[in-house]
């Protein structure tokens, strides 16, 4: 039924998907979206994964799952994460990913304001759970997500994070994404 909703509501607002490789990518990995500039993005993101029939996580602030409405918040992926404690986010996602399948979404630019480094959580997680990571992006001047571009874990571990980010970075040029807000978005990945 989810899948259905998200694709009538894609065709409502005139949004499509596009696959790069293989749809089956995004069964289990870390998912880096990027650019990250509006919320508006986040549930468009969604919406395409539901379309495709996936599974997808993302961890949020633990007050999103604890309120009235956590249970919708779960419901839809949300991990809830107490920030002012300190956590061993790696290896809780490592641990997730021994007891299933998903996606876990990662926007590693941090925030929706623009940054001149990305924080390297999302390389770690990979490492550590031995996942791909697979990239995502929307772009709002044409209306396309994308999904699926593969970066394998074999590769991960045997390349340096300056390679994997160089790989991302070129990934992000040939498509030329424009994001809700492009001011915000900073197409050098650091």
């Amino acid at each position: 039924m989810r899948k259905f909703i998200a694709k009538l509501i894609l065709k409502i607002i005139g949004w499509k998907t596009v696959i790069h490789d293989n749809v089956n990518n995004l069964n289990r990995c870390i998912l880096v979206v990027a650019p990250h500039t509006h919320n508006s993005e986040y549930i468009l993101g969604n919406l395409g994964y539901w379309s495709l029939g996936k599974k997808l996580k993302v961890i949020i602030k633990d007050k999103h799952t604890k309120t009235w409405y956590g249970f919708i918040v779960k419901s839809i992926g949300g991990i809830g994460i107490d920030r002012s404690q300190k956590n061993d986010l790696v290896n809780f996602v490592a641990k997730l990913f021994q007891k299933e399948d998903f996606s876990l979404v990662i926007t590693p630019e941090g925030t929706r304001s623009r940054v001149t480094k990305w924080r390297k959580g999302f390389y770690y997680m990979a490492l550590a759970a031995k996942v791909p990571v697979v990239l995502a992006a929307g772009d709002f001047k044409r209306k396309i997500m994308y999904f699926g571009y593969k970066i394998p874990y074999e590769r991960i571990a045997s390349v340096s994070y300056q390679e994997i980010l160089k790989e991302i970075e070129n990934y992000y040029k040939k498509y030329d994404v424009t994001p809700k807000v492009p001011e915000n978005w900073n197409p050098v990945i650091e």
